[in-house]
C-alpha cells in the first residue's frame, strides 16, 4: 500500500521529480540574493559619491530580479 501522506518528505510525487524541485529553489535562491546584494549596492551608490548611471544600474538590475520572482510566484500559483 503506497504512502499517500502528501506532507512526507522521503519520497517524490508521482510525476514528478526531485530534481525539478530543487533546481526550482536553487533559482529562487540565487533571485533572492541577487535582490539584497544589488540592493544594497543601489543604496551604496546612493549615499556615495558616485555616477548616476551606476545608481540606475543598480536598481534596474533590482527591480528585474524581485520582479522576476514575482512573476515566478503568480505563475506557481496556476
Amino acid at each position: 500500500m503506497p504512502d499517500t501522506d502528501p506532507y512526507r518528505l522521503t519520497s517524490t510525487p508521482e510525476g514528478g521529480t526531485a530534481s525539478g524541485a530543487g533546481r526550482n529553489d536553487l533559482v529562487r535562491t540565487l533571485l533572492w540574493a541577487v535582490v539584497v546584494l544589488s540592493a544594497v549596492a543601489n543604496m551604496a551608490t546612493s549615499y556615495g559619491d558616485t555616477s548616476v548611471w551606476l545608481n540606475l544600474a543598480c536598481g534596474t538590475v533590482t527591480l528585474l530580479a524581485a520582479g522576476t520572482l514575482v512573476v515566478r510566484n503568480l505563475r506557481g500559483r496556476r
